[in-house]
């Protein structure tokens, strides 16, 4: 079976990352790498090994701390309107970063937070 949208990392947002860090250090033995613009922590993580998914634990900075993961599809706009189509709604719209990378945060119709990327053309 081949899968096409897979789930493949995660962003923890927490008010108090050093914490969120030590906690996920000790419990699963993640190790992180500062990669945030200064003011702006970004820890990354590769989630473990054996076939585990990367992910970050991000600085919120005030606002509600949260977990979710990200699908990585293959058209960011096209996902929008499908998730909007299906009853969603989106959260925080098309964004491209300085790399190149595309994402968006999307409601599902339960009220659950999700994230689609598509990665930058090699």
């Amino acid at each position: 079976m081949t899968t096409t949208n897979v789930v493949n990392w995660f962003e923890i947002g927490s008010d108090r990352p050093e914490e969120a860090e030590r906690f996920y250090g000790e419990l699963f033995g993640w190790t992180f790498e500062e990669q945030g613009a200064p003011g702006r922590s970004y820890r990354v993580t590769e989630g473990g090994t054996g076939g585990g998914i990367g992910g970050a634990i991000r600085a919120t900075d005030g606002t509600p701390n949260y977990a979710i993961f990200y699908v990585q599809v293959a058209d960011v706009a096209d996902t929008c309107r499908r998730a909007e189509a299906a009853g969603g709604r989106v959260l925080v719209p098309l964004t491209t970063a300085p790399s190149g990378l595309t994402f968006a945060n999307l409601i599902d119709p339960t009220g659950n937070h999700i994230g689609v990327f598509t990665p930058p053309a090699s």
